[in-house]
């Protein structure tokens, strides 16, 4: 019986220990936990996350739980319930920093995972286009919607190793793209799932700069990918170097789909018209911009 005070809020020895603590707002609104959990749950990705991209280095095996994990991100990310905890304490410090050491933590994850991947299909010599079909009916409604086709020509910035949205636009609309990626491996890759697609004519993949880029002017749709940081930086660049009538669509993440995805801080300048396309669900947003 001498311990029941520990639980009573009132005793005067609880009220000592509150004020010593600090732990007032906790203790008299319950819902306060809820930044914890979701805290726990941002935290407990970001630790398995890592320790198996780690693990995947020695053991193959490990790939097809780090995907289970990433899987889980996924939902994690798009559950309701912790999109309402996002709303509540998303803008705290704590929760921030943790969300974007998950976000570093996944996109290191999925850039291993892609290499894995195409390393794979190249050395079993399967076709690409069984995989292609694993992209949902919303991203290629993203391609429809910008209106890209076989006359369009399509620059794809941060492609990766295991470019399925590059090579489902040279598939499904015959239209040339140019991918670009930072990591020369992601691009040697590329090209070899491009080479083994047979999709060789109408889809290539490089590491230069854009301003690099001999034919940038003629190209005339620039997707920039969800897992490219700057974005912002990226349309100050393009504004001055592509043909005025080209579109750009930008997929990004804000709130709490920025665990996975890079957000699109700061507004583009007055130059461009902003358009939001339908996400369906999907597990980044994206908006199409125009020059005015």
């Amino acid at each position: 019986m001498t311990m029941i005070y520990l639980y009573d809020h009132n005793h005067p020895k609880m009220k000592a220990g509150i004020r010593m603590y600090g732990h007032s707002e906790a203790l008299h609104n319950p819902k306060v936990a809820g930044k914890y959990e979701l805290l726990l749950g941002i935290k407990t990705l970001d630790y398995e996350i890592k320790e198996l991209t780690r693990f995947s280095k020695s053991c193959c095996e490990c790939y097809s739980l780090l995907k289970e994990r990433i899987d889980k991100l996924c939902r994690f990310m798009t559950d309701e319930d912790n999109e309402n905890l996002w709303l509540l304490y998303g803008f705290h410090d704590d929760v921030r920093a943790h969300a974007q050491r998950l976000r570093e933590s996944s996109a290191q994850a999925v850039c291993d995972m892609e290499k894995y991947h195409s390393l794979c299909l190249c050395d079993e010599g399967r076709t690409i286009f069984e995989y292609l079909s694993t992209l949902s009916d919303s991203v290629k409604e993203e391609f429809v919607r910008c209106r890209i086709d076989e006359t369009s020509n399509v620059l794809f910035i941060g492609s990766g190793a295991f470019p399925l949205s590059a090579l489902t636009i040279a598939k499904e609309t015959g239209a040339s793209v140019l991918g670009l990626d930072i990591d020369t491996e992601a691009v040697r890759l590329s090209n070899k799932i491009a080479e083994a697609s047979g999709l060789r004519e109408n889809v290539r993949f490089s590491g230069v700069r854009i301003r690099e880029i001999d034919s940038i002017r003629e190209v005339t749709h620039v997707i920039i990918a969800s897992l490219v940081p700057q974005k912002k930086e990226l349309l100050d660049e393009l504004k001055s170097i592509v043909d005025p009538n080209a579109k750009i669509i930008v997929r990004y993440g804000n709130g709490l789909k920025s665990v996975f995805n890079y957000p699109m801080e700061g507004v583009p300048d007055d130059a461009w018209i902003p358009r939001e396309l339908p996400s369906c669900g999907k597990l980044y947003d994206a908006v199409l911009f125009s020059q005015k």
